[in-house]
């Protein structure tokens, strides 16, 4: 009885030194427990429990007036003829940061090469660059001549007279949608892309083809994020105080880095700017907010990247539509991923196995979740 009751006081013993422990090591590193596992709970349980965020329009909403401060920037560059009397298939809009000049020449080289486009793939695509001005004041002066020049060999420049930062991106959707109603409401998609973004244009062109036979509306596609929680962090890019965004998630939205919707879709969000406060610098949130009101839901297109690069092979090139952090391999992957063989690797039964398994290892891993999904390699 007597060793007994020494097994089960060590027994204790050694449960409280473990829950000790374990509660020392949860002290420690609470914070990081807390938005990396808790916020993600309560926000998944609030997207989930609420029926609908109108709530959130509600609070947003601010006279026509005072929605129109938000994006009433004077152009500095600009081509109001890029679609004048053309059947424009897409309309893609690249934002851009005035110095990035390399990343433009790159893109007008490759998969933002119109003429190829046309002549290629049978189709108009007009690509344009969104941009600000430069937020250094002596470099701004000599970018901006440099700009001048750029615009008049190109003619595919759209500026406006804001500061290009990460905190005016809003202003820069505003510029977007403001300039497709106004100038090329006919195009029958637009999308919107990050100047760091692959986009292989021949898949992403018979996709939208296949969608325009059908006659689709209400379509927002691209990488969806679902139920995701506002950064309370300080120190975090994506900070996002009580004040300005109060609840628990964010609507549903899709990646800002690349999505397509249809002409319809970007004439609502275009009215729903007119009514809502636009000092919410996430686009991408800001996006999500406005497709409520015109109540329109994003819907996940498995080739539609995240933040993260897209693994490079031929099983992936084959139905590829975008691939994030490209500032300096586009001509490669340009080469490699419109290469003939590519669309013969999963032909025939072996061949469609074949890119399957390849596809299952190199997708279906938890880091990868911010690129393709695993569910792409069974598409």
């Amino acid at each position: 009885m007597f060793k007994n009751c020494r097994r089960v006081r060590k027994s204790t013993f050694l449960q409280l030194v473990s829950m000790c422990c374990i509660l020392s090591v949860l002290m420690v590193c609470w914070d990081q427990v807390d938005h990396h596992v808790v916020s993600h709970v309560k926000s998944y349980s609030y997207r989930y429990l609420i029926s609908s965020y109108d709530f959130i329009n509600k609070s947003l909403s601010v006279s026509p007036k005072e929605a129109a401060q938000f994006g009433s920037f004077p152009f500095l560059l600009n081509n109001e003829n890029i679609c004048k009397d053309q059947d424009v298939l897409l309309l893609l809009f690249v934002k851009s940061s005035p110095g990035n000049f390399k990343r433009r020449r790159a893109i007008r080289s490759t998969w933002g090469n119109e003429s190829y486009i046309k002549n290629e793939l049978g189709v108009i695509v007009k690509v344009v660059f969104a941009m600000g001005v430069h937020p250094d004041i002596p470099s701004k002066i000599i970018i901006q001549k440099t700009l001048h020049k750029e615009h008049m060999n190109h003619g595919d420049l759209i500026q406006q007279d804001f500061l290009d930062t990460f905190h005016n991106l809003t202003v820069k959707l505003l510029l977007q949608f403001r300039w497709t109603h106004e100038n090329c409401a006919h195009a029958r998609f637009l999308m919107t892309a990050d100047d760091d973004v692959f986009i292989h244009l021949p898949n992403l062109v018979h996709h939208i083809q296949d969608l325009g036979r059908q006659n689709v509306r209400d379509l927002w596609i691209g990488h969806v994020h679902r139920g995701a929680p506002p950064i309370r962090q300080k120190n975090s890019k994506y900070y996002m105080s009580f004040e300005m965004y109060q609840w628990s998630s964010y609507p549903d939205y899709t990646a800002g880095a690349g999505y397509v919707v249809s002409g319809d879709v970007a004439a609502k969000i275009y009215q729903a700017t007119l009514s809502l406060n636009a000092s919410m610098y996430i686009d991408d949130v800001f996006m999500g907010i406005c497709a409520i009101l015109a109540g329109v839901s994003p819907q996940e297109h498995v080739y539609f990247s995240g933040e993260a690069k897209t693994p490079y092979h031929p099983c992936i090139y084959e139905k590829m539509i975008t691939s994030h952090g490209h500032a300096d391999d586009v001509r490669y992957l340009w080469k490699v991923a419109t290469a003939p063989q590519v669309q013969e690797i999963s032909s025939g039964l072996l061949g469609n196995l074949y890119c399957t398994a390849v596809k299952i290892m190199l997708l279906c891993k938890p880091y990868n979740s911010n690129t393709y999904s695993c569910m792409a390699a069974f598409t």
